[in-house]
């Protein structure tokens, strides 16, 4: 099912998969970015000025950042095409675009209405000029698509999510632009390993890959073992890696980098590793961003001149 744009979509110009522009270095600040939605504002305009104002040259969209629904089905093709001049005023991109809804709810009705918006959202990112759009593999709980359920791992749950995924592929590649899969504990797509299934079942030749975030696939208990998890996780998704997240692991759950146990200067020769792709900072509040962009700068320094904590 491809989408079909409603009155008032405007046209959209394709965009290749691999553009030259990702063959060429870029500088690590010009990588850095930060989840639109930490700073919920009326406007796209107010929400712009306060990334800038934290240091960040990226933004990943969400349109819930100005009150709307994720999935935007509200939200009429001139508005995305006002986004992203908004950025743009200030010298920012927007990479990338959330399209997360529970990909294997348990109510099919529920399911399917979610897949046909995120399919328009799909045909409607490039007016962003994103060209990924990152989904949630979803969970049989019904209430909160992040929360783990015992029946994520049965069959039918990965059934559900291979045809979820069909439907979305299908208006990826008409869009021009990939599909960024989240391996999350709570989620079918829990881990690595399953993320590399899904890769493989898929193939190569369609537009989807990994978002990967290193503290998803760490907890308080296997945080001292980081070092050979994440290097595991990195080697099987290395090739296939779209854009990376940047948060820490605490005791109760995640924080703002720097604040936990993680070790970022070897998060950040990870992702030295996979040059051009994004690195977007989430779970920081407000007040907090700038600080963050400073230090993800300075570890950066650091970690490439040889140096550490």
């Amino acid at each position: 099912m491809v989408a079909e744009l409603e009155d008032g979509d405007p046209a959209i110009a394709r965009a290749p998969l691999d553009g030259a522009a990702q063959d060429e270095p870029v500088a690590f600040e010009a990588r850095l970015g930060i989840f639109a939605r930490t700073f919920r504002r009326q406007s796209a305009a107010q929400v712009a000025t306060a990334v800038a104002e934290a240091g960040y040259s990226l933004a990943h969209w969400n349109f819930a950042a100005i009150g709307l629904s994720t999935l935007a089905d509200e939200v009429n093709g001139s508005q995305f095409t006002e986004v992203r001049d908004a950025f743009r005023a200030y010298g920012l991109q927007i990479p990338s675009v959330s399209a997360t809804f529970n990909a294997v709810h348990p109510d099919p009705a529920t399911r399917q209405s979610a897949v046909r918006k995120a399919v328009r959202l799909v045909a409607l990112a490039p007016l962003l000029g994103a060209e990924v759009v990152t989904l949630c593999s979803g969970t049989r709980d019904p209430d909160d698509m992040w929360h783990a359920h015992p029946d994520n791992g049965s069959r039918d749950a990965w059934t559900d999510l291979r045809r979820t995924l069909d439907e979305l592929l299908e208006a990826a590649s008409a869009a021009g632009v990939r599909l960024g899969v989240e391996p999350e504990p709570g989620n079918v797509i829990a881990n690595a390993a399953l993320a590399a299934r899904l890769l493989h079942e898929i193939g190569d030749d369609a537009p989807l890959g990994i978002v990967f975030d290193p503290a998803n696939l760490l907890s308080p208990d296997t945080v001292g073992r980081q070092i050979e998890i994440l290097n595991q996780a990195f080697d099987l998704l290395q090739p296939h890696i779209l854009s990376a997240h940047a948060k820490d692991v605490v005791a109760g759950g995640y924080s703002a980098p720097g604040v936990g146990l993680m070790d970022y200067h070897h998060v950040l020769d990870l992702i030295e590793r996979v040059p051009g792709v994004p690195l977007i900072v989430q779970d920081a509040e407000p007040g907090d961003a700038a600080r963050v962009n400073i230090d993800l700068r300075r570890w950066h320094q650091e970690s490439r001149a040889g140096g550490g904590a």
